[in-house]
């Protein structure tokens, strides 16, 4: 299957990051340990989990509703949330087969973006996990912009488009909205594609805009939910781009 690609946009929690290092006992340990309360750690890890069960999982929580991590699991402690956030990005890393993969899109000169679902933000819109963690891995470079519900960020200037506020990837009004903005630069749905691992986000509403999808498994793998492609390691969307990798 042949595809044209002119533009890309990459999920980033448990795609463009790889979360496996981050285990819950390990980093709340070290977190309450540091802050002088290792009495606290079982009871911190039980409200997170909490959080988990109630949103589905980890990765939805930190990218989505760490204001709730801040007011419910730490209780308001911003020093216990600054370390959370230290230790979060000394323990996260790219996801499998990234570089290689952004080497080539960019090569091809294929327009490369990060399309996530982070809703809240403590501070700046333009300061977030996501562009601390493209500065710390060296990845910055290879990214145009960081489009989510708090707006659209220029990865370049750091300047936010508002313009996006209070959309969502779940309810389909992100893709609605890229997928006008791409019209207007000459780049249709079927010439772009979307890269994640949640059905409810990544590939059923994407898929049902318009935009070819791509399911990443390399973390997780929520079995078929009708993705165009189905891959483990990123650098497989050299294949597909090339038209060397059969659709799932």
């Amino acid at each position: 299957m042949m595809i044209e690609v002119k533009w890309c946009g990459f999920d980033f929690g448990q795609c463009l990051m790889e979360p496996t290092n981050l285990r819950n006992p390990l980093l709340w340990g070290d977190i309450l340990k540091e802050l002088g309360k290792p009495e606290k750690v079982s009871k911190t890890i039980q409200k997170y989990r909490t959080l988990k069960e109630k949103y589905g999982e980890y990765g939805i929580v930190k990218e989505g509703h760490r204001d709730q991590i801040l007011s419910y699991v730490l209780d308001n402690d911003q020093e216990a949330m600054n370390l959370f956030s230290k230790k979060e990005k000394e323990l996260l890393g790219p996801g499998i087969g990234l570089k290689e993969a952004l080497d080539y899109l960019r090569s091809k000169q294929i327009d490369i973006n990060i399309v996530s679902e982070l809703k809240k933000t403590l501070g700046a819109v333009s300061s977030n996990i996501i562009t601390e963690f493209l500065d710390r891995n060296n990845l910055k470079h290879y990214f145009n912009e960081v489009i989510t519900p708090q707006g659209k960020i220029d990865v370049s200037t750091g300047n936010v488009d508002s313009s996006y506020k209070g959309l969502t990837k779940q309810a389909g009004t992100i893709y609605d909205k890229l997928k006008k903005e791409l019209l207007q630069k000459g780049i249709q749905t079927s010439e772009a594609i979307i890269i994640g691992d949640k059905p409810a986000t990544d590939i059923i509403p994407a898929k049902e805009k318009g935009f070819y999808t791509v399911q990443y498994v390399g973390y997780i793998d929520y079995g078929d939910v009708g993705a165009d492609f189905k891959i483990k390691d990123l650098s497989q969307l050299i294949n597909i781009i090339k038209g060397k990798c059969n659709s799932a």
